[in-house]
C-alpha cells in the first residue's frame, strides 16, 4: 500500500506531465494565432495608410500616418523611414506587458512606394499572452489541488480496501487448523467480504503454504517431545509438563510421581538382540498405559531407554500405591508369560508446588533402588522426604550393599548356560555362564542393575569370585569335564592385583577345571591396562584356560594389541551381528576381521544370532561359533 506521501509524489508527477501537455499545446496555438494576427495586419496596413493625403510635407504626412495607425491597432513598437533612412516616426510601448518569447512573432517591414517610405512595426500581442498564460496558470492550480484532493481520497479509498483485503484473510485464515465439523459451520457463516477471484486464490495458496508450516512444525514437535517407539510424550516434555502445570500456577496443587525401571532391557538386549528389547519395552508401556487410564488426569511419560514416569495430580500417596500394585500384577502376568526374570520395578513420591523437579527424581529412583532388592516387579513408596537431607541414594544405595552382601555371603546365586553351536565340525567352541542372583526370599533380583550396583558400590570383585567359585564346584560335583564353560570377568577384577592372585591358586588348585574355563573379558576392559591384560593372559594360557576378547569391534583396538596379548576368540559386537543378512556394510567389515583373525589362529564368535537368516550369512562368512536365542536359550546347569 501506497503512503500518503508516495501518493501524493505519483499523482504531482502525473499532474506535472498534465500541466506540460497543456503549456505546451496553449503555446503552440498561440503562436498560430499570433501568426494569423500579423500576417492579416500586413494585408490590411496598404488600406491604413491611404486615409492620409499627401500635400509634399514629408514629416507631416508621416506623423498622420503614424497617429492614424496607433489610433487603429496596438503597435509595442511602429518606425517610420525614407527610402534614406532617416526616421520619421518612431514609436515604442513603455509597457509591453506580458511578452512571451520564441512565441512573440518577429518584427514586420512594409514599403509604401508613394511617398517612398519604409513602416517597421511589432503588434502589442499582451492580451493573448496574458490569456494563455492566465489559462496555465489555472491549470497548475487546479492540478495542485487535485492532486492533494486525489491522494488523500486515494489514501482513504486504499485503506478501506486493505481493511476489507484484512477482513477477508483473517475470516478465510480463522478455519485453519479447525477439524472438519468446524470448518463446515464456520463456511457456513462466513461472508465473502470481497468477490475477487485472484485475492481469493492468493488467500487460498497462503493458508495452503500455512498449513503445511504447522504440519511440518507439528511433525518436528512430534519428533521433539514424542518417544518413536512408544509414541509417549519424552523427558523434554515430563520437564514442560512439570514446569507448566505443577509449579505455575495452575488446578495441580499435589500428587504423586512414579518412577517404573524396566530392569532386564540389557539381558534382553544381549542375549535376544535389540529387537526383542524394543518389544519388551513396547509390552511395558502398553501394560503401564492400561493401568494408568483409571486416572483421568494422569500423564505417563518415557525418560530414557528403560525408564518411565507418571505423574497423578491431585492425588494422595496411599492412593497412588494402588496403581502400582496394579503394576506389579500386570507386570507378574507379563513375567510368567514370557519367562523373564523379572519385567520392571517402581519407586514412587508425593510432592506439592515446592517440591523442585531434581529432588523428586531423586527421591523416586532411591524408591526404585530400594524396590530392586525386594521381590521381583516390586515398588517402594518414598514417604521420608528428609532423606534429601543426608543424601537420598546412599540410603538406596545402603540397601544394596547390604543385598549384595548377603548374596555373597549365602553364595545364593544361580548359574544358566547358554550355548555357542560351532560353524564346523573341527571348530571347539564352549557355552557361556549366566549368573542370576537372588535375594533371602529366593526371589530372583534384576541382573543388571545387581551388576551395575556391585560395580558402582566396589563390590564387582567379591561377585566374580562368587560367580567363578560357584562354576568350578558345577563342574566339579557334576562331572562336567567333558564341556567348556565361559565365564565373564569385569574390567575392574582384572586390574586388581589381589584378583589375579586368587585366581591364578583357584586355577593351580583345580587344573583339570582350569582347561574347561573360557574366561570372558571385554575389548574396553583389556584396553585399560595393556600391561596387566598381557599378565593376566599368560596367567591364564599358563594354568590352560583360554581367553575371549568378547563385544570386539566397539573400540578402535588395532590387530598388533591382539596379536600381543593372543586371546583365543573373539567375540563380535551384536551391533555387527544383528540383521546382518541385509547390511551388505557389516558382511563386508565381518568378512575382513575373520580372514585377519584366522591368520592370528583367532576364532571369532558372533552373538545375538536371532534368525535362520543371520546364522546362514554368518556361516557363509566363515564365522567360527554362533551364540543368540535363536541358537539356543540359557538353561540351568
Amino acid at each position: 500500500m501506497y503512503t500518503f506521501p508516495q501518493l501524493l509524489l505519483r499523482h504531482a508527477l502525473l499532474a506535472t506531465i498534465f500541466i506540460m501537455s497543456i503549456s505546451a499545446a496553449s503555446l503552440y496555438s498561440l503562436s498560430l494565432v499570433l501568426e494569423d494576427k500579423a500576417a492579416a495586419h500586413a494585408n490590411t496596413l496598404p488600406l491604413l495608410t491611404n486615409i492620409a493625403e499627401y500635400t509634399g510635407d514629408e514629416l507631416a504626412y508621416t506623423r498622420k500616418i503614424g497617429d492614424a495607425l496607433q489610433q487603429a491597432t496596438n503597435y509595442q513598437r511602429l518606425t517610420i523611414t525614407n527610402y534614406a533612412g532617416k526616421t520619421l516616426f518612431n514609436f515604442k510601448q513603455n509597457d509591453p506587458g506580458i511578452s512571451i518569447p520564441f512565441i512573440t512573432p518577429e518584427p514586420k517591414k512594409i514599403t509604401l512606394s508613394s511617398p517612398a517610405l519604409k513602416i517597421e512595426y511589432q503588434l502589442n500581442y499582451a492580451v493573448e499572452s496574458g490569456l494563455v498564460f492566465t489559462m496555465i496558470q489555472a491549470t497548475v492550480v487546479l492540478s495542485l489541488l487535485l492532486v492533494i484532493l486525489s491522494a488523500t481520497l486515494s489514501t482513504k479509498r486504499y485503506k478501506n480496501v486493505f481493511k476489507l483485503f484484512g477482513q477477508q484473510i483473517k475470516s478465510d485464515f480463522s478455519l485453519i487448523k479447525l477439524n472438519e465439523s468446524d470448518k463446515k459451520s464456520s463456511d457456513n457463516s462466513a461472508v465473502n467480504t470481497l468477490d475477487i477471484p485472484e485475492l481469493k486464490q492468493g488467500i487460498s495458496d497462503i493458508k495452503t503454504f500455512i498449513e503445511q508450516q504447522i504440519n511440518k512444525a507439528s511433525s518436528l514437535e512430534q519428533e521433539a517431545y514424542v518417544d518413536h517407539l512408544t509414541q509417549l510424550d519424552n523427558r523434554g516434555r515430563f520437564v514442560q509438563f512439570y514446569e507448566s502445570q505443577v509449579i505455575q500456577d495452575s488446578p495441580v496443587k499435589f500428587g504423586v510421581l512414579i518412577i517404573t525401571r524396566c530392569s532386564e532391557l540389557q539381558t534382553i538386549n544381549q542375549i535376544h538382540g535389540y529387537k526383542e528389547g524394543d518389544n519388551y519395552i513396547l509390552q511395558v508401556a502398553q501394560l503401564m498405559k492400561k493401568a494408568v487410564t483409571a486416572y483421568p488426569d494422569g500423564k505417563l511419560f518415557r525418560l530414557n531407554s528403560s525408564d518411565f514416569a507418571c505423574i497423578l495430580p491431585n492425588i494422595a500417596l496411599k492412593k497412588a500405591e494402588s496403581l502400582t500394585q496394579e503394576f506389579t500384577a500386570l507386570f507378574n502376568e507379563y513375567q510368567h508369560s514370557s519367562d523373564l526374570d523379572s519385567v520392571a520395578y517402581s519407586g514412587l513420591v508425593a510432592f506439592d508446588k515446592s517440591k523442585p523437579l531434581g529432588e523428586l527424581l531423586a527421591l523416586a529412583d532411591t524408591g526404585v533402588s530400594i524396590a530392586q532388592t525386594q521381590s521381583s516387579n516390586s515398588w517402594y513408596a518414598q514417604k521420608d522426604t528428609d532423606l534429601l537431607q543426608q543424601n537420598s541414594s546412599n540410603y538406596g544405595n545402603q540397601n544394596w550393599r547390604q543385598e549384595i552382601d548377603s548374596v555373597v555371603e549365602n553364595q545364593r546365586v544361580t548359574l544358566l548356560l547358554q550355548p555357542i553351536i560351532p560353524s564346523g565340525r573341527n571348530n571347539k567352541v564352549y557355552g557361556e555362564v549366566l549368573a542370576r542372583f537372588l535375594n533371602s526370599n529366593d526371589e530372583m533380583l534384576p541382573t543388571a542393575s545387581f551388576i551395575a550396583m556391585a560395580e558402582k558400590l566396589d563390590k564387582i570383585i567379591a561377585v566374580d569370585k562368587l560367580i567363578i567359585e560357584t562354576t568350578i564346584k558345577a563342574i566339579i560335583n557334576k562331572n562336567m569335564f567333558d564341556h567348556r564353560f565361559g565365564v565373564n570377568i569385569s574390567s575392574r577384577s582384572i586390574s586388581n592385583e589381589h584378583f589375579m592372585i586368587w585366581l591364578e591358586r583357584q586355577l593351580l588348585r583345580e587344573p583339570k577345571v582350569a582347561t574347561r574355563l573360557v574366561f570372558e573379558i571385554t575389548e574396553y576392559g583389556l584396553q585399560q591396562n595393556i600391561k596387566t591384560s598381557k599378565r593376566l593372559i599368560e596367567m591364564l594360557h599358563r594354568v590352560g584356560s583360554k581367553v575371549t576378547v568378547e563385544r570386539f569391534g566397539v573400540g578402535l583396538t588395532s590387530f598388533k594389541f591382539f596379536r600381543d596379548l593372543t586371546p583365543d576368540y573373539i567375540k563380535m559386537d551384536s551391533s555387527y551381528t544383528r540383521d546382518i543378512d541385509d547390511d551388505k556394510n557389516n558382511q563386508y567389515f565381518l568378512r575382513l576381521m575373520v580372514d585377519l583373525a584366522h591368520r592370528l589362529s583367532i576364532n571369532v564368535l558372533a552373538e545375538s544370532v536371532e534368525s535362520q537368516e543371520e546364522k546362514h550369512t554368518l556361516e557363509k562368512l566363515f564365522i567360527d561359533g554362533c551364540q543368540g536365542f535363536y541358537i539356543g536359550k540359557p538353561q540351568p546347569i
